[in-house]
């Protein structure tokens, strides 16, 4: 069963911007906080932005200012803003809820590269 499904990702140069979106099964999105992770080559996944189901965010450092996360609840669906990207910013993006609990099985996520 697919739940999570993640687009948007490419490859872009060093200040650039990206938009991904992540469209979610109803019994994972519904009511749950979500997060977007990713994970680069070598390293763990990593949690780098959130949103709860009334729209409140939060941010790694790493990301801070320079992402935007939000959720469309009538479509099931949370985006990233990705803008002033930068080279450390590569990987590839998934997004789930927060809880573990609520977590869906992990979609196939999407690339970001950031060279130039």
């Amino acid at each position: 069963q697919v739940q999570l499904v993640e687009s948007g990702g490419g490859l872009v140069q060093p200040g650039g911007s990206l938009r991904l979106s992540c469209a979610a099964s109803g019994s994972v999105f519904s009511g749950n906080a979500m997060g977007w992770y990713r994970q680069a080559p070598g390293r763990r996944r990593e949690l780098v932005a959130t949103v709860t189901a009334n729209g409140n965010t939060g941010y790694a450092d790493s990301v801070k200012g320079r992402f935007t996360i939000s959720r469309d609840n009538a479509k099931n669906i949370v985006y990233l803003q990705m803008n002033n990207l930068k080279p450390e910013d590569t990987a590839v993006y998934y997004c789930n809820a927060v809880a573990a609990g609520f977590a869906g099985n992990w979609g196939q996520g999407t690339q970001v590269t950031v060279s130039s």
